[in-house]
């Protein structure tokens, strides 16, 4: 069953075993003129919530289809959530580790205009730049069948990236840092883990003095230095196995 498509719109209390559910717009024209699902097929659907139905179609039709219920679970929310704050980047590198990092189980994502980044989102870019990054995270939430949909933060400035430290355990992506990343010992409370990383000329060291005096730590991943679009999904794996999410 490897079709699954989202309908945010769908409630828990509202789609038992045995009732039948709808999906309308542009996910059911994509699921019915594109990926041609008939009556009698077996599907997922999830609301991005938690939520996640699965089912067998009754109806298909180029602006809807149905489905059947079979069974419905609701999958909480993990704690602590882990983000990624993503410095903005030439090319389709920053939109590469944001596809990954979702798959990966990312819990949301934040894009960062550093000093240092090449690609500048300005006006109109803003707008469209947070639309990519959401239609990215939706389709890469989608391939991996995750129950939560990551949530796609607004652009953010280095002096708000400092405020955020102060409530956060921000970790910064640094290859010059003195501690590894397996060094740091799992949170003991509730409150989100922030991964940072730079754009391909690094965190200048004005944004990793400003940081670290809000209470971010600088960390390394290993003795080589990544990309920018590789860092973040390989520290996200890190914490993945540290925090017994795998």
């Amino acid at each position: 069953m490897a079709n699954f498509y989202l309908a945010p719109e769908l409630r828990a209390n509202e789609c038992p075993s045995g009732s039948v559910v709808s999906v309308t717009g542009t996910e059911a024209r994509h699921a019915v003129t594109v990926s041609r699902i008939r009556p009698g097929e077996r599907l997922l659907i999830g609301n991005g919530a938690g939520l996640m139905l699965s089912g067998t179609v009754v109806s298909a039709e180029p602006a809807e289809f149905t489905l059947r219920v079979d069974t419905a679970t609701d999958t909480p929310a993990v704690t602590p959530r882990i983000r990624l704050v993503q410095a903005l980047a030439k090319g389709d590198r920053d939109e590469l580790a944001v596809q990954a990092a979702t798959e990966l189980g990312i819990d949301g994502v934040i894009p960062w205009a550093a000093a240092r980044s090449v690609s500048r989102w300005e006006g109109p870019k803003v707008r469209k730049g947070q639309d990519r990054w959401t239609s990215i995270v939706r389709e890469a939430s989608k391939q991996s069948i995750r129950a939560w949909l990551p949530e796609v933060g607004d652009l953010c400035t280095t002096k708000q990236l400092a405020a955020l430290a102060a409530t956060t355990h921000m970790l910064l992506l640094e290859p010059s840092a003195t501690i590894r990343l397996t060094e740091v010992a799992p949170p003991i409370d509730d409150r989100d883990i922030v991964l940072v990383v730079g754009p391909e000329g690094g965190i200048a060291p004005g944004e990793l003095s400003l940081l670290e005096q809000a209470g971010a730590t600088q960390v390394r991943l290993g003795d080589t230095v990544l990309r920018t679009s590789t860092a973040g999904p390989a520290a996200l794996a890190i914490l993945n196995a540290a925090l017994g999410r795998w």
